[in-house]
């Protein structure tokens, strides 16, 4: 009986042991993971897979490629499969909090400054808004010569753009990815898929399932819930969770999905959208914690924390929800044909998101378009870091 007693306190010692060093790993990357999602990757592979070895190569390639295939961050989904993996439920949860809270943090800090200073209209806030034409136009060449190299993705990318800057309206998005997929199938439904090996999994099927109903339970309440009860913490959620449930490709495509979600209600202002985008290039962690600030603008700390746990919400329940069936899912040609066409529509809506709302409001004299041609240089040819080419926009802001 001791001995079983000493067993179960040995267990749930090292069950506690193993959550502490995911929360320490994950928090070091969150403080330290500049760059965007591809980057994160690096630095989850350098940390996670070389250096401690929680997975072998083959088994992280597979996870990453299952996060890049769901809507939501892909890093930051990474992050919550191998936490799931190494300690369980509560193992993926400390995993989104270590590397979300640093970014979260910093961000909601600077829209109180934001607020509290009135300084919306200062010249290095513009500068901060060309800095976003800077990086989603680095994002557009980047996915654009990966997920579109034939014609026919294309021309799902540039219809997907043009339809989505003249029908807008809150479902015209996802309509748009969805028929982009179903073009996808067609196209692509005779591509042979290579067979992988099985990949090892640690969450039930009954919790995934679970995971999965909530997800789809909670996409279909919410809009009735926001229109019962007139809540504006209800509206917040359900905007965000939204914003989260929808976006393929990562953090810079959530960009048009918050635009029409936060500025068209009043909750934020068009230049204060801008303002807050362009300063999430200069923190580290993913891009999905522009949440943060924009909940705080809308709704001081509680709006902050409410737009946070819903954005990744989705992330989570996802992951949770589709680990245990990947090893079936992703030998399937048609998975494969209907993730083709849904990445060109990414494509395709981020080009549209680059004209309206970021150039027409940040590119409004010949000087502005030098400063962005310019920090566009840095960023791809230079290869500098974000964060400084960050603080070369918002001087040349000010000089400007």
């Amino acid at each position: 009986m001791e001995a079983k007693r000493q067993e179960e306190q040995h267990k749930k010692r090292s069950k506690i042991s193993a959550l502490l060093e995911v929360l320490s790993v994950s928090t070091k990357l969150g403080l330290s993971s500049f760059g965007g999602p591809i980057a994160h990757l690096g630095y989850f592979h350098n940390e996670y897979i070389r250096r401690r070895k929680w997975m072998d190569e083959r088994s992280y390639a597979d996870l990453v490629a299952l996060c890049q295939f769901l809507p939501g961050p892909a890093s930051s989904q990474v992050g919550i499969g191998i936490g799931l993996i190494r300690a369980g439920i509560w193992g993926g949860i400390v995993a989104w909090i270590g590397f979300t809270l640093p970014s979260v943090i910093a961000l909601v800090a600077f829209a109180f400054l934001l607020k509290g200073f009135d300084i919306g209209n200062a010249g290095w806030i513009h500068g901060l808004k060309i800095v976003a034409v800077a990086i989603v136009s680095q994002a557009i060449l980047g996915m654009g010569q990966k997920l579109t190299p034939d014609r026919n993705r294309i021309t799902i990318a540039v219809i997907v753009a043009g339809l989505s800057l003249l029908w807008q309206t809150a479902y015209s998005q996802l309509l748009l990815i969805l028929v982009a997929g179903v073009v996808g199938v067609w196209f692509y439904r005779s591509v042979k898929v290579e067979q992988a090996p099985q990949l090892p999994i640690a969450v039930s099927r009954s919790f995934a399932i679970s995971c999965l109903l909530i997800y789809v339970a909670l996409l279909l309440a919410l809009p009735l819930l926001r229109e019962w009860g007139q809540s504006e913490g209800i509206a917040l959620f359900d905007s965000f969770y939204r914003s989260g449930s929808l976006v393929f490709g990562g953090g810079h495509v959530v960009l048009p999905l918050l635009e029409r979600e936060v500025v068209p209600t009043g909750w934020v202002s068009k230049a204060d959208f801008l303002a807050g985008y362009g300063a999430t290039q200069a923190v580290p962690g993913p891009l999905f914690t522009f949440a943060g600030y924009l909940g705080a603008m809308a709704g001081g700390i509680s709006g902050a924390a409410i737009a946070v746990i819903a954005i990744f919400l989705p992330a989570f329940l996802l992951v949770a929800g589709t680990l245990p069936f990947w090893n079936s899912l992703r030998n399937s040609p048609k998975i494969q044909g209907a993730l083709t066409g849904v990445n060109a529509a990414v494509v395709g809506l981020l080009l549209a998101a680059l004209y309206d709302p970021l150039w027409i409001t940040a590119i409004v004299q010949p000087a502005d378009f030098a400063l962005a041609a310019l920090l566009f240089i840095l960023l791809v040819f230079w290869k500098l870091p974000p964060w400084v080419v960050v603080l070369a926009g918002a001087a040349g802001g000010m000089l400007l």
